[in-house]
Parts: C-alpha cells; sequence; structure tokens
C-alpha cells in the first residue's frame, strides 16, 4: 500500500526549532519519517534526541552560521531534501509614526535576510531537488496596524519566495510560503498583542485562532513528493479570513 505525503529517508532543516511554529513543524516531520535538523538559537539537544534528529545551534542573522547548518546537514546525512524557514520575530506593536529603523532592521535581519540566508545556502547543496517552505504570514499578503516593521518584513520574505522559485525551478527546488493568520504560539500571546488576538477571532469565519499543528500539517503537505508541481505559491492558512468579512465582524461594526 502507498503511503501518501510520506518523508521518509529525507532530510528536513527547520530553523526556529525549538518553540511554536518550528517545534510543530519538527514533531510533524519527524512522524512522517523525515531526519530532522533542528536549527535554533536555544539548544535543542533534547528535543532532537526525542524526534532522533539532530540539534545544531544557529543564529539565522549570521549568514556564515546558516552555511556553515546546510554544510554540516550534509555532513551528518549526506542530502538535504526540506529547508522550512520558522525562524522569526517581531519588534513590538508600534504605528509606523512611532517605529524606528532599529526595529525594522531587527525584522529584516531574521525574517527577510534570515530567509535569504537559507535560501541560498540551502540551494547550494540540494543537489536533488526538494522543497522550501518559508514561514510568512498573512502579513505578508495584507497590511496590520502597529506591525509595520513586521509586515514589510513578511512582504519580503513573499518576494523572496517567487524569485526562488523562478530561479531555482530548474534545479528542481520547489519554494512555496505559508501565510497563516495569528497562530497560538508564544510570540502571539506576549504583552500588547490582546487586540490582535481578539481580532483575529472575530475578522476568522472559524472564529479561532490558527494552531501550531495545524500550520506543520501545511508545511508538511508543500515538503512531499506528492505536491510536486506547486511552486512559488503564497499559500494563505487564514481560516476564512481573507474571503471577506464574516457576519460577526459586520455585525460588530455597524452595531
Amino acid at each position: 500500500m502507498n503511503h501518501f505525503f510520506s518523508l521518509e529517508n529525507k532530510v528536513a532543516v527547520i530553523t526556529g526549532a525549538a518553540q511554536g511554529i518550528g517545534l510543530a513543524v519538527a514533531e510533524r516531520c519527524s512522524s512522517a519519517g523525515a531526519k530532522v535538523i533542528l536549527a535554533d538559537l536555544h539548544d535543542c539537544f533534547d528535543l532532537a534526541k526525542r524526534l532522533g534528529g539532530h540539534s545544531i545551534r544557529t543564529d539565522v542573522t549570521d549568514e556564515e552560521q546558516v552555511k556553515a547548518l546546510m554544510d554540516k546537514a550534509l555532513e551528518i546525512y549526506g542530502h538535504i531534501d526540506v529547508i522550512v524557514t520558522s525562524a522569526g520575530i517581531f519588534s513590538g506593536y508600534k504605528s509606523l509614526q512611532d517605529s524606528e529603523a532599529k526595529d525594522f532592521r531587527a525584522c529584516f535581519e531574521v525574517n527577510a535576510l534570515g530567509t535569504f540566508y537559507c535560501i541560498k545556502h540551502a540551494a547550494a547543496v540540494m543537489e536533488n531537488g526538494g522543497s522550501i517552505v518559508n514561514v510568512g504570514s498573512v502579513a505578508s499578503v495584507t497590511g496590520e496596524i502597529h506591525l509595520g516593521s513586521y509586515v514589510s518584513s513578511k512582504h519580503s520574505v513573499a518576494g523572496l519566495t517567487k524569485t526562488a522559485a523562478i530561479e531555482l525551478g530548474e534545479k528542481n527546488i520547489r519554494v512555496n510560503c505559508i501565510c497563516p493568520t495569528t497562530v497560538d504560539t508564544p510570540m502571539a500571546h506576549e504583552e500588547g498583542g490582546e487586540y490582535l488576538i481578539e481580532s483575529s477571532k472575530l475578522l476568522v469565519p472559524l472564529a479561532r485562532l490558527c494552531l501550531p499543528d495545524e500550520v506543520a500539517a501545511l508545511v508538511h503537505f508543500l515538503a512531499a513528493d506528492d505536491c510536486g508541481y506547486i511552486n512559488g505559491q503564497l499559500v494563505n492558512l487564514c481560516g476564512g479570513m481573507t474571503a471577506g468579512l464574516n457576519e460577526r465582524a459586520m455585525n460588530k461594526l455597524i452595531g
């Protein structure tokens, strides 16, 4: 019997693997048969041991560390098949007028440049093709008040995804970007974001936050060979929010 969406014998490198989306992705890829390399600023040794993989401490804002990550993964397993760029930050909740250049630099260094470094150095060693899944956000395709630096950096991830998909297609490397609404992770619950959680529940027709395991399921889908013709796409994971205004939100607006 064929096993659909198997990642058996594939090697998956996951950044930001210590918690939240990255943690869920690591567990999902491992359960689907992949050998996992967990990259994070924090030590993932215990998690990697539980999943039968390896932990490599990596700062994605440092290009040399990212290159070393890919080289080490290649040294350990001999090939790399899947890259998931889930390392990400935001610079707090501020209007554009209250934001500073340092807020934008911080977001761009991790979210945009970190993604760029992973694409660049993964593509150099993915000799048999593969799948790169970038973790963007619904903020990759829309605006969001008080998150200008984050939104700008996530729009950059969308542009990187499309450009990389075009350039790497002939190497049989597919590049896609997932765009979730607010995900129920520690970052979403940081102080000051209460309005974003409540507005997400209101605007999403399903009336709840996205779960990390639901993000991981979409990553798994895009990583598998079954999806070999999906390339260069921004895939919304928004519970229907981008489809339009639901009745609850409309009533709130006019009530």
